[in-house]
């Protein structure tokens, strides 16, 4: 005898014949006897299951007379085939006898799964791994689907993990306290806690580290256990195929996402046939109402990382969103049908806030958001001020590195002057009031880093007649520029103007 016969074990057995528990509690046998009736079973079987393939009599009198003398054989469990039901008084004259009763569809596959978990490891490790060869030729419509076929398959939960959490999965969840018990170190592990237990081996994928594939379930038995780590090791290699094969594909889908959205911004929201149509295949709609963003990275990083992260997160709004990468960082927009209030609005910019600061965890980004646009022109503009919005939070590290453009005002001029059509009218309007002589003082001042004597030095001027003329451009533009941020607005300007 190799090991013990557990009800909870067998219950979890994929191939169990369809056993179900009448009463009784979680058994342990030592051994599985099968019989046509009570009287091909032996006189002495202590501590054993006994299977009968032929149903007993229904009447409840016989019933309980058969659960007697297969008791009084010595065993403590009986699985009965058919579909009969078991009166009270029965269920409760095993009980009182302490005989867990069982029914049963299939007797002999159960009898062939009690042998499996007792004395036929190799066994049932064989009768695992066949499933697996079939979800390996199983052409399965990315990681997800081939995960549910795999747990399909085998019949236990399957999950791909990696230290922080589960990744994807399929069947039942995976007990927190089960992927706390893993051993990453290992190539295989068995983990067992009082809320599961777990087969697991590393995947060698050569695009993602740390990535486990797991198969577990609520009561596996070591022998189950066992054979299911040889199972994911024999199924790991496809899956790792799968990830590659996803991620090529996903590379290949933001490099079109991302060729699309520059032809689109190139196009600055106006109508185009071919890019409409483009959109329209991506389930991109221009028309309705946008708000757009733009996260971009303070350090060199990789966009695609970012927007794995983002995508996973935008998928809880309770909106149409989309996203895909741009530079060296991710664009995207939030679509809503009709003109959101000015609460709904904000809640939304919340939420982008806040996705903001989970984002912050794992990368050091900054990030923009722009304001309330209707229509392709509209997208247009959202975007372009998410941009612009996203490039002044780099600098931003009191906001921690957000901005809202429509929180701006006269910032809205930062940093998009280069290439942008409404910078420059915008740049033209503010410096209006001052003439050659004071516009000249306040770009040398500027450029000066607003000290005095470096200004006067560099215009041949009295330090006190720079300073006179510094107060009079505030007093003109109704500016102060001891704010840092207004300094760079208007030093900008001055260069756009110039």
């Amino acid at each position: 005898m190799n090991a013990d016969l557990r009800l909870s074990s067998l219950l979890e057995h994929p191939d169990n014949g369809g056993v179900t528990l009448v009463t009784g509690r979680d058994a342990v046998w030592l051994d599985a006897v099968v019989g046509s009736t009570e009287g091909d079973l032996p006189a002495d079987a202590a501590d054993s299951l006994a299977v009968l393939t032929v149903a007993p009599p229904v009447t409840p009198w016989q019933i309980d007379a058969l659960l007697r003398r297969v008791r009084d054989r010595g065993f403590t469990g009986l699985a009965i085939p058919g579909s009969a039901s078991v009166g009270e008084g029965s269920l409760a004259v095993a009980e009182r006898i302490g005989l867990t009763l069982l029914r049963v569809e299939r007797p002999m596959a159960l009898a062939r799964a009690c042998w499996q978990l007792l004395e036929g490891r190799d066994a049932l490790t064989l009768s695992y791994v066949r499933k697996v060869a079939r979800t390996i030729e199983y052409h399965a419509d990315g990681l997800t689907d081939q995960l549910r076929y795999l747990s399909s398959s085998v019949g236990h939960a399957v999950a791909l993990v990696d230290s922080e959490g589960v990744l994807q999965s399929a069947g039942e969840p995976l007990p927190p306290s089960v992927l706390g018990a893993i051993d990453f170190g290992r190539w295989s592990d068995i983990a067992v806690t009082t809320d599961g237990a777990a087969a697991s081996v590393r995947v060698d994928s050569p695009s993602r580290e740390g990535l486990r594939l797991v198969i577990h379930g609520r009561a596996l038995g070591q022998t189950q256990l066992t054979a299911l780590v040889t199972t994911a090791e024999v199924a790991m290699p496809a899956v790792a195929a799968r990830i590659l094969i996803d991620e090529v594909d996903a590379v290949s889908d933001v490099t079109r996402s991302s060729g699309l959205l520059g032809d689109f911004l190139e196009s600055r929201g106006r109508p185009d046939v071919d890019i409409d149509r483009r959109m329209l295949d991506r389930g991109w709609r221009t028309t309705g109402y946008h708000l757009g963003f733009r996260m971009v990275g303070r350090t060199r990083g990789e966009p695609l990382e970012l927007l794995r992260f983002v995508a996973r997160e935008l998928s809880g709004f309770p909106v149409s969103t989309h996203v895909t990468t741009r530079g060296r960082g991710v664009t995207g927009w939030l679509t809503f049908p009709k003109h959101p209030s000015a609460e709904e609005l904000e809640q939304h910019v919340t939420r982008l806030r806040t996705l903001h600061t989970s984002a912050q965890a794992s990368f050091p980004i900054a990030t923009g958001i722009g304001s309330l646009g209707e229509g392709g022109a509209g997208l247009f503009a959202t975007l372009s001020e998410a941009a612009d919005a996203a490039k002044l939070a780099g600098n931003r590290v009191a906001t921690g590195w957000f901005l809202h453009i429509d929180r701006l005002g006269l910032e809205q001029l930062l940093l998009a002057w280069a290439g942008n059509d409404t910078f420059v009218p915008a740049a033209q309007s503010l410096l209006a009031p001052l003439d050659p002589e004071l516009l000249q003082t306040l770009a040398a001042y500027l450029d000066n880093e607003s000290t005095l004597a470096a200004t006067a030095a560099a215009l041949g001027l009295h330090r006190n007649t720079v300073a006179g003329r510094i107060t009079r451009i505030q007093e003109l533009l109704g500016v102060d520029l001891d704010d840092p941020d207004v300094r760079l607005a208007v030093h900008l300007a001055c260069r756009a103007v110039r």
